[in-house]
């Protein structure tokens, strides 16, 4: 993905089959969301890169994406970082027509490409995000999974207030890896949860854990050192890799949506094995698959 440097602002074509108004969306799908904020066709966001807290917007118009810096002049290090994360964000680099020729041969995906033409993965690019994210979802709906991130993240993260809004950057794994468990649990994360994030925090802090590490690996190897990971099951572990690591082929095959979304294709509520069976002709595409099932769920 080429990104032109404007200055204040970087610009980028939109590549095909990608919908920017479909992923701003899935972006306000909770009120409770505490790491960007979408006003009209514009989202804003905060990160740290380095020593800088980066206050920056994403929007669109006649088919080019715009970066714009928003809290100051930044060199080009920091510059080419947001762009990266955006990219990897929005999964922009992606070639997706085969999956759209895929969809539009599949019963269970032709409608819902057609719909939702346009839509990507939306990632979360920092693995320790993706984990705390992925850990605090489990076994939990939505609604609650969000209200646990946003205490996370108001706990333990950054605060930056800019021109009458304030965002909020997601915590350093360095920054609650000695916390005491209790004051993780305060937040209504169950004990093992707690435990789980903190040990994640510990392993990335020490460098024992790292995303430059594991995104060496091929899916079955990067799977298989996901599971190992204490907190960490097959669930778990392909949400990690669909939303972190991009994989294409990750498939969360035992989530509730995914249930949900394939019931109300078929009228019956399929097992596992017959949602394997249904998957074999997604091959390579599971996650896109998943998001299109999730996104049938929410209007």
């Amino acid at each position: 993905m080429q990104w032109e440097d404007k200055q204040t602002y970087l610009e980028a074509g939109c590549p095909r089959h990608f919908r920017f108004d479909k992923t701003l969306v899935f972006l306000k799908r909770s009120d409770q969301e505490i790491l960007h904020l979408v006003k009209g066709r514009t989202v804003f966001k905060a990160l740290r890169v380095e020593e800088e807290a980066v206050v920056f917007s994403v929007t669109e118009e006649d088919g080019k994406l715009y970066i714009q810096f928003l809290n100051g002049k930044f060199d080009k290090a920091i510059k080419d970082f947001v762009a990266d994360y955006v990219t990897k964000w929005f999964d922009l680099e992606r070639d997706v027509v085969p999956f759209y020729q895929l969809a539009q041969q599949d019963p269970y995906l032709n409608d819902l490409v057609k719909t939702y033409s346009g839509l990507r993965v939306v990632g979360i690019p920092d693995l320790f995000e993706a984990f705390v994210w992925a850990i605090a979802g489990q076994q939990i709906n939505l609604k609650f999974a969000y209200t646990l991130k946003r205490r996370f993240v108001e706990r333990f993260g950054e605060k930056l207030d800019w021109e009458g809004e304030t965002y909020w950057i997601f915590p350093q794994p360095a920054v609650i890896a000695d916390v005491n468990i209790e004051i993780v649990r305060d937040l209504q994360f169950s004990s093992r949860k707690a435990e789980y994030v903190l040990d994640i925090a510990k392993k990335l802090r020490d460098g024992t854990l790292s995303l430059q590490k594991l995104e060496e690996k091929s899916y079955p190897e990067l799977k298989k050192a996901l599971l190992s990971i204490r907190g960490i099951g097959a669930w778990t572990a392909d949400y990690v890799l669909m939303k972190c690591f991009q994989m294409p082929n990750a498939f969360p095959i035992a989530d509730a949506g995914i249930h949900q979304a394939l019931k109300q294709q078929l009228g019956w509520k399929p097992t596992v094995d017959e949602i394997a069976e249904l998957a074999r002709d997604w091959a390579g595409w599971e996650a896109y698959a998943t998001i299109f099932l999730w996104r049938s769920l929410y209007e």
